[in-house]
């Protein structure tokens, strides 16, 4: 029971610690991601930059005919030079 816990807080401080760019997504995986779950067909893909948030737009086409556009979040920082 106990190792279980010591389990569990090792993945948590393990998480903690890894860089953000971690869970960042890239434009293409991102496109990927909204033509999967919305079984569509990617017309175009772009990242929204608004102050320090940056957004992946996908625009897709889906299987009815339908125009629809995905804004899914960048969570990668880009460093100000």
């Amino acid at each position: 029971m106990q190792s279980r816990r010591l389990q569990k807080l090792c993945l948590v401080l393990l998480l903690l610690l890894m860089p953000l760019s971690a869970f960042a997504i890239s434009l293409e995986q991102a496109a990927k991601q909204a033509a999967q779950q919305n079984n569509a067909k990617v017309l175009s893909a772009r990242t929204v930059q608004k102050g320090d948030n940056r957004t992946h737009e996908i625009k897709l086409l889906t299987q009815d005919g339908v125009v629809k556009t995905v804004r899914i979040p960048d969570n990668s920082k880009k460093k100000k030079r």
